[in-house]
């Protein structure tokens, strides 16, 4: 919609402008001051009487051309603080141009007022913006979803740029725009910057424009300056949209009856509707059960239990009957793998409580336990079991081995002997304010009335994960290494004061303990008691380890495209293709049947919530969203202003000159 004004003032400064012509009249209509003279006659003295009538109202308002300017001159001031002026033809800004697409999964959504999906409305209207480009003018196409690529290098033939433009896929992963950002920005900056015959080659710093094509369901802009990048935002999706997905979709065994599994789904509304959706579940593609999920009315989540009883191996499937504009977070994948074995070493001396909690039957039927004391590690068969990597995990209870094995570790109280690890100094009864019970390790522990009477804060290697904070800081963690994890907890179960030895903490004496001892072995131990693989998020890799020592493993994506992949020098092998949502199953060596699944889902709240952002946010300013190209305006004020200032000229010269009129 045209704009033919701008207001530029306040009330205040529209009050005194709007007094000026009123003040100016009245100067006009104040008289002159004159001393009376009585004259013998008034024949000689015509001029003196003229003069007169001139002071007088109407006469002066008739013939005064000097106010008529003065008045001209206040009125095109005050058209020209209007700023009239009206949109010209709409243009890009610039003439380098960096077209930044998302092409992550919420980009799928197919809006009701377009009628397309928000990527097909991104590269429309890239296409657009790459029709408008003068001669002369370069472009390049960036695709971010929570991984960035360059689709097409600086360039000035539009042909090239449209074709580029058209073939870019949708994706199912997550967002994440930095890689983007940082992409966009080192391509802009002084070095090489192309690859392709008629591409251009950046030798000097120059300013580009960002295009922006998203619907901004990632998260603040931090750490990154644009430089000589102009970002414009430019929001895609309905104004209100609202959708409903999963956010989490897994199996466990019934801890009331071992020889059962149970199913676990937490669907969310982002919006106001619906209250209440039903979910089917499907084993192996036959419908097993439904249920009705009530949606809360606050948080908008709810949550549903499914008894599967004792199953077999198979593939899961929730789907929830919801007709929305983003179906790919619908629908969760899980599946019941074969069971396995882990082989588990725990070195430990006095400490009962964690010797119970290993020989209950749920840690028999999942694992082979072998307890030593600490003298074990200073043994020769200690050395040759840590390179060789039998064991899946190593507990080590107030004791560290001199170097670190070719395991998962677990570390009671003592720090591990790798770079990276620090304990601080221990604190007397640090409070415990926060768990982290989405990780496995810690799922279903319940920390809530367990004290502690000495802990040392812990700092991680890079990558680390804290599973236990305090108010003191973090007093358990897991950290990456190499191909394997190691959990560290900041303080022993015993301790000595005064030469006595007493419990450090009666975590051991609760519930939580022998559930979280079972995560542990579960989880680092890579145990799969027919129950549902971990999922991974699109693009994840999934890497594991075989329990056959095989050459090769043959994996099958949803596409059913086998894929062959051989292990690295540790007997890890590493899958990244994993761009599909669905259930994979893994074969190893020449085996017919299945020895394990894993599912790929989205389960993403970011995501799922698919309303657009209006605006971005960044580290110092936030970024308005606005259309794909600015209009140029036209401005009339300054013309306005230029006639204002000759008719001052010709008063002034009117005045001077005692022109009457």
């Amino acid at each position: 919609m045209t704009s033919w004004f701008i207001n530029t003032l306040g009330p205040l400064g529209w009050t005194l402008l709007a007094l000026v012509p009123p003040a100016i009249v009245a100067l006009y209509f104040l008289k002159l001051r004159r001393q009376p003279l009585e004259v013998p006659s008034t024949f000689l003295w015509s001029r003196t009487i003229e003069d007169l009538h001139v002071n007088s109202l109407w006469q002066k308002m008739r013939q005064s051309l000097l106010l008529f300017l003065q008045l001209l001159f206040i009125l095109l001031l005050i058209l020209a603080v209007l700023r009239p002026g009206m949109d010209g033809e709409q243009k890009l800004l610039g003439d380098r141009f960096v077209f930044l697409i998302d092409n992550s999964a919420s980009m799928g959504s197919k809006d009701e007022q377009s009628g397309r999906t928000r990527l097909d409305e991104a590269k429309r209207r890239v296409q657009e913006m790459i029709d408008q480009m003068d001669s002369g003018d370069v472009g390049m196409v960036v695709t971010f979803s929570d991984r960035a690529s360059v689709a097409q290098q600086f360039t000035d033939n539009q042909r090239v740029l449209s074709a580029k433009v058209a073939a870019i896929q949708p994706s199912e992963h997550t967002t994440n725009i930095m890689e983007a950002l940082r992409v966009a920005s080192g391509l802009a900056n002084p070095g090489q910057s192309a690859f392709e015959e008629g591409d251009v080659q950046v030798a000097d710093a120059k300013p580009a424009t960002a295009y922006i094509l998203s619907d901004g369901r990632f998260q603040t802009i931090t750490d990154f300056s644009f430089g000589n990048l102009q970002p414009v935002y430019i929001p895609l999706g309905d104004e209100v949209s609202s959708n409903v997905g999963i956010l989490a979709f897994s199996t466990q065994r019934n801890p009331e009856k071992e020889d059962e599994l149970q199913v676990f789904c937490r669907i969310a509304r982002f919006g106001p509707e619906p209250t209440e959706v039903t979910a089917n579940l499907y084993f192996n593609n036959e419908l097993l059960d439904v249920a009705r999920i009530r949606l809360d009315e606050e948080d908008g989540t709810g949550g549903a239990q499914f008894d599967l009883g004792s199953l077999d191996v198979g593939k899961l499937r929730l789907e929830v009957d919801h007709k929305d504009v983003f179906p790919a977070d619908n629908i969760a994948y899980a599946a019941i793998s074969p069971p396995e074995r882990a082989q588990v070493l725990v070195v430990t001396e006095g400490n009962n409580y964690l010797r119970f909690s290993l020989a209950t039957d749920q840690i028999r039927r999942i694992a082979d336990v072998t307890l030593v004391t600490p003298d074990y590690l200073t043994g020769e068969d200690y050395p040759k079991e840590a390179a060789s990597g039998r064991y899946d995990v190593i507990i080590y209870d107030d004791c560290a081995p001199e170097t670190m094995p070719e395991s998962n570790t677990v570390f009671f109280g003592r720090k591990p002997p790798v770079e990276g690890w620090v304990f601080q100094e221990a604190q007397v009864l640090p409070q415990i304010i926060d768990v982290a019970q989405s990780h496995p390790v810690m799922n279903f522990v319940n920390l809530g009335n367990v004290s502690i009477y000495k802990a040392s804060p812990l700092e991680a290697p890079a990558g680390s994960t804290v599973l236990i904070e305090s108010d003191q800081g973090a007093i358990m963690t897991i950290a990456p290494r190499k191909s394997f994890e190691d959990v560290v907890l900041g303080f022993a179960f015993l301790t000595s004061e005064d030469d006595k030895t007493f419990f450090n903490t009666e975590w051991t004496k609760r519930l939580s303990f022998p559930v979280f001892v079972k995560n542990l072995v579960e989880y680092l131990g890579g145990v799969r008691q027919g129950e549902g693989e971990f999922s991974i998020r699109p693009g994840q890799n999934y890497a594991f380890r075989s329990s056959g020592f095989a050459k090769e493993v043959h994996i099958i994506p949803p596409s059913g495209r086998v894929r062959t992949i051989a292990p690295t020098a540790d007997n890890l092998f590493s899958f990244g293709e994993t761009d599909q949502l669905g259930t994979y199953e893994v074969r190893e060596g020449n085996a017919k049947d299945v020895s394990r699944y894993f599912s790929v889902n989205i389960f993403d709240a970011q995501e799922s919530e698919i309303q657009p952002k209006l605006e971005i946010e960044t580290q110092w300013e936030t970024i308005a969203g606005e259309s794909a190209w600015l209009p140029m305006r036209r401005e009339f004020w300054k013309w306005l202003v230029v006639l204002a200032l000759l008719i001052l000229l010709v008063e002034w010269y009117i005045y001077n000159r005692r022109v009457y009129v």
